[in-house]
């Protein structure tokens, strides 16, 4: 079935671009479009939206043989979760569109190839890759992308939203695929939001009776060692969303998905006897859940405190 479905996609030559927003980048960008090159799917383009603040400011990028790579400067003040990424779609003429994020690195040259293959489903119109996480990754950030991003590939659609609820529309632009003539279709990514675009367009296509495929196979090397402060913070802008979106993820309650990873992690390091990170758990849990539920009243908050506990600060200054 691999062999049919791969000498399917050579033989209709679907076209891959990949589309990157990236702002001060660091080497796990390079290491990134190094991958990139070494894809068994080859990617037809690698579009970079590089935000900068001042005219000139050049985003650096590896030594490359062809023109491959194209980088579209993007204003600090026009930058968008949502309607960059749109804008970066539009630009091109690709059947497949594979959107990541800066510091997500292919562990393999087989993650194109992985995410293309659930396609053989017409109804599937959205792929996303497992993230691993890194080297300096510590022991709960290894346990909850094990718990987000489990081994075994699944296929999601409306029939699962009573059972999975959110997490029927869980897909990350971390490392994401979607078919351009249903992105296009449904109008792609929303123009203005300052975190979740990925999930947003995602409730649309399940709404519209598609299907998003976890493709587990499919990996990425991406984790993140946030502070108390940055983990309230993106759970602010997280509960802004949804509450900006309301009619979108209305009847489908996060915070038991967040309850159900604290019980699955604490349950986790009392198996390890690791009891001395159980303090560290119990205050990042705190941090995040008290952000998430300011960010679901943000409009009742004074805008002084609205920015002060944003990730995303410019996006209110717009």
């Amino acid at each position: 079935m691999e062999t049919m479905h791969t000498n399917y996609l050579r033989e209709n030559d679907v076209k891959v671009d990949v589309i990157i927003p990236t702002y001060h980048s660091d080497d796990k960008f390079i290491r990134l479009i190094e991958m990139l090159y070494r894809q068994t799917k080859k990617p037809n383009r690698i579009l970079i939206l590089q935000t900068r603040e001042e005219a000139g400011e050049e985003q650096a990028l590896p030594e490359i043989a062809d023109d491959l790579v194209e980088v579209i400067p993007i204003e600090k003040e026009d930058f968008d979760h949502g309607g960059t990424r749109k804008f970066g779609a539009s630009l091109s003429d690709a059947q497949i569109l594979v959107f990541m994020t800066q510091d997500a690195i292919p562990e393999d040259e087989y993650l194109l190839e992985h995410l293309l293959k659930p396609y053989e489903d017409p109804k599937v119109a959205a792929t996303y890759a497992r993230q691993l996480a890194g080297n300096e990754a510590d022991l709960l950030e290894r346990f909850t992308r094990n718990f987000n991003y489990p081994k075994t590939s699944r296929v999601k659609s409306l029939e699962d939203l009573d059972k999975l609820g959110i997490k029927t529309f869980f897909c990350s632009n971390v490392c994401a695929s979607y078919r351009k003539d249903v992105f296009c279709e449904l109008g792609g990514f929303v123009d203005k939001t300052i975190f979740n675009e990925d999930m947003i367009y995602a409730s649309g296509l399940i709404r519209n009776g598609y299907k998003i495929a976890y493709v587990a196979e499919a990996r990425v090397i991406h984790s993140h060692q946030y502070s108390y402060h940055q983990q309230f913070t993106r759970n602010f802008d997280l509960g802004v969303s949804h509450k900006q979106y309301a009619s979108v993820f209305q009847g489908t309650k996060s915070e038991s998905e967040g309850i159900k990873l604290v019980k699955k992690s604490l349950e986790y390091l009392i198996k390890k006897k690791k009891y001395l990170l159980i303090p560290d758990l119990i205050i990042s849990s705190g941090m995040k859940y008290l952000g998430y539920q300011l960010g679901l009243h943000y409009d009742k908050l004074p805008e002084e405190l609205v920015i002060r506990f944003s990730m995303n600060r410019s996006y209110w200054r717009k």
